[in-house]
């Protein structure tokens, strides 16, 4: 088995990547007599969120993750953040290679929810490396890699802000099911909204508008009158359709 170590100097954004995307640097080490013809690595990397410090502020964001902060003694486990190949050229002694690694800023992601919880500062990030080494001085030998090998940084939050940002602005991200989706654009079409932005908006406004209308009868939808019927909750895309009958009539 050749001995490879590996240590990370640096990740920075790439701010010409079609998506968010950070560039880890990694020094790679193998023993000088020995030829190094070619590395097939996978690296993953773990976000170790016990080995920094919290404020209120960020303590209350993580509850989703951690639980609540007098438990995290227990609940600060690892979060997975990326797994990814790396293919380095031949070298003797050492060299350094870049480890490019999308990022995403899908709120779903336990990694992406941590990130956007934090202020600022650093994440402490654990790379651990594992794969197959093509070395020897004629031909070559194939090794795999010591399963061992790991390498830590500490990674400043407005990195990884400014690969988002770079791609996504001051956004979120929402998934939704099919079918909802399938309503919304039914929805958005009809009503020849411009935007998904625009979308929504109209649909807050209409269910502020129902709530302010049912706030503003509180006995007629508590006690309905006899042969009244019930009072029946309407949900914001009722209500738009509803309007839209009612002007077609007028």
């Amino acid at each position: 088995m050749t001995s490879i170590s590996f240590a990370c100097t640096g990740v920075r954004a790439d701010p010409y990547a079609a998506g968010p995307t950070l560039v880890f640097r990694l020094r790679i080490t193998a023993p000088a007599e020995v030829r190094v013809h070619a590395l097939a690595l996978r690296c993953q990397l773990r976000i170790e969120p016990a080995r920094r410090r919290y404020d209120d502020a960020e303590g209350g964001r993580l509850a989703d993750l951690f639980g609540e902060r007098s438990r995290w003694a227990g609940t600060l486990h690892p979060v997975q953040f990326a797994q990814v190949p790396l293919l380095v050229g031949g070298f003797t002694g050492e060299t350094e290679a870049d480890l490019v690694v999308p990022c995403t800023y899908d709120m779903d992601v336990s990694a992406a929810r941590y990130l956007a919880a934090l202020d600022g500062g650093d994440v402490p990030l654990l790379l651990l490396f594992s794969g197959t080494a093509f070395a020897g001085p004629g031909g070559f030998q194939v090794t795999p890699v010591a399963w061992d090998q790991e390498a830590a940084v500490r990674m400043p939050v407005k990195v990884w802000r400014e690969a988002i940002d770079a791609h996504f602005p001051g956004c979120g991200w929402l998934r939704l099911p099919a079918d909802l989706m399938a309503e919304l654009l039914a929805y958005r079409s009809r009503r020849a909204l411009p935007s998904w932005e625009a979308t929504v908006r109209e649909l807050l406004g209409t269910a502020r508008t129902v709530k302010t209308a049912q706030a503003a009868e509180p006995s007629q939808a508590a006690e309905p009158s006899q042969g009244a019927k019930p009072f029946q909750a309407v949900t914001p895309f009722q209500a738009a359709k509803a309007a839209q009958t009612a002007k077609g009539e007028r």
